[in-house]
């Protein structure tokens, strides 16, 4: 099953995160996949709201690999932008958070190679015309695949 939707503009984008947020439990994992300035963090931003994180708190942690922010669940912001290996992914305890007690969202997914977990929910970002983005996303386990059952738009 794969989910697709046109954001007119990042408010847009910034609601789709509360709404998925609303769903996200304990040790849910987002994927965030998409080239620089395509959305991740401004979604990111939703789902901290959805959390009751005050957005404007957060920010792309591009020069380090993880931020925590606390609210109704903990959220654990990589961005692995930076990341040069898995390795590095590993030396920030990533499996800690990412199995731990909070909510994981990963931009730069793809630079997890091998440690990317088998169940998460995969978020592609695309530029369209002016501020336009079509988001798709597509569940990959069976608590992502449900996941994706509640954010059917």
């Amino acid at each position: 099953m794969i989910i697709e939707h046109l954001s007119k503009s990042r408010e847009e984008t910034i609601t789709l995160g509360q709404h998925l947020a609303g769903h996200l439990k304990r040790g849910d994992i987002v994927c965030l996949f998409g080239e620089l300035g395509s959305g991740k963090t401004t979604l990111t931003k939703g789902i901290a709201k959805g959390l009751r994180i005050e957005p404007d708190t957060v920010s792309s942690p591009s020069f380090v690999l993880l931020n925590i922010y606390e609210g109704k669940l903990p959220l654990y912001h990589f961005d692995l932008y930076r990341a040069e290996n898995y390795k590095q992914v590993l030396s920030v305890g990533s499996e800690e958070y990412l199995y731990g007690e909070g909510v994981s969202v990963v931009e730069w997914a793809q630079r997890m190679g091998t440690l990317l977990p088998d169940d998460h929910l995969a978020v592609h970002f695309f530029h369209r015309k002016d501020d336009q983005r079509l988001i798709r996303i597509s569940a990959s386990g069976k608590r992502s695949r449900l996941l994706m059952e509640h954010l059917k738009l």
